[in-house]
């Protein structure tokens, strides 16, 4: 969510004629994150998220916007994109795809309890639920053949030690085959800064800009891996909050015994998805007006820590 393409109020302004919202009466970047540009809209009959999407291709965000409006209909904490006056969720602003969204009153939470943990399990379980009638599909653009592709471009900035880690993780995942698991559209990237908290509930599950089609276990898998760490952001999981949240989740949709046999290979594949993404960010950025880079040691260390315990991690 950093500024990559600026937008002044003239440009806005220009632009919100074609929603039915009202004039604009403020306008603020949003600084955090690396994906897309993002700015709090004010105007004068509500409150926005306006998203100008940097790397998604204009063709393929109808998958993106129309899960939203999907999962926001069925009840899903999600904010609904905002359609303009024909109906369309996106248009051209300053030369990027832009859209709106409804502002979701909530803030994230920084160390994540188990009772947060639950609540967050039972609604990604509902998301998953309801994901499953959504009929558009699209292929994961961060998924294995990604990761092996990235792989090869960040080499030449590690370690030999982090080297051999990539390419023995690389080929452990190659050799595990997960095509019985249940999948559908899935969130992708839901880590405590994409949920937003109100009076001790989820207010709204924000930033669909990694959904695919792809395994549910897997998303549960990234999810676990960043809402239920040990103290301050430690690799290893919390006990206690990984069992609140896979047992909030099974409630609502129940684990299949497929997905429970092959959780410690998902929870390691999730970790090295991130690992790799943040090598690419941290070694090969993108330019822009302000920027935010994860560290990746993070999750080299969090990708460590789940090979060492693969043996015992099940849900």
């Amino acid at each position: 969510m950093s500024v990559y393409t600026t937008v002044t109020t003239e440009d806005l302004d220009a632009w919100l004629a074609r929603y039915m919202v009202g004039g604009l009466v403020e306008l603020a970047p949003i600084a955090s994150g690396i994906e897309n540009t993002n700015y709090f809209v004010t105007t004068e009959k509500g409150r926005y998220v306006l998203t100008l999407y940097e790397r998604l291709p204009a063709a393929e965000l109808p998958f993106y916007l129309t899960l939203m409006a999907h999962l926001a209909r069925a009840g899903v904490e999600v904010p609904a994109p905002e359609p303009d006056r024909t109906g369309a969720l996106f248009s051209l602003l300053n030369g990027k795809p832009a859209g709106l969204v409804a502002r979701i009153d909530g803030e994230s939470v920084r160390h994540p309890s188990a009772s947060h943990c639950a609540h967050v399990g039972a609604a990604l379980a509902r998301l998953h639920v309801a994901s499953q009638s959504y009929r558009p599909r699209l292929a994961n653009r961060r998924g294995p053949s990604w990761w092996r592709q990235m792989a090869r471009v960040v080499q030449p900035f590690l370690t030999p030690e982090q080297k051999d880690l990539l390419t023995s993780e690389l080929e452990y995942q190659a050799e595990y085959g997960k095509g019985a698991l249940p999948k559908g559209a899935i969130h992708g990237d839901l880590f405590c800064n994409n949920v937003l908290f109100h009076d001790g509930r989820v207010a709204g599950i924000i930033d669909f800009g990694f959904a695919a089609t792809d395994f549910f276990a897997y998303d549960l898998a990234i999810t676990v891996n960043d809402w239920c760490l040990l103290g301050n952001r430690e690799a290893a999981l919390d006990p206690e909050k990984v069992d609140a949240l896979a047992r909030a989740y099974d409630t609502v949709r129940p684990l299949t015994d497929a997905e429970r046999a092959q959780w410690s290979a998902l929870l390691r594949a999730a970790a090295l998805r991130f690992w790799v993404s943040r090598l690419h960010d941290l070694y090969l950025p993108r330019p822009g007006e302000l920027t935010h880079a994860h560290d990746p040691v993070e999750f080299e260390r969090i990708l460590r820590d789940r090979i060492e315990s693969t043996a015992s991690s099940e849900p």
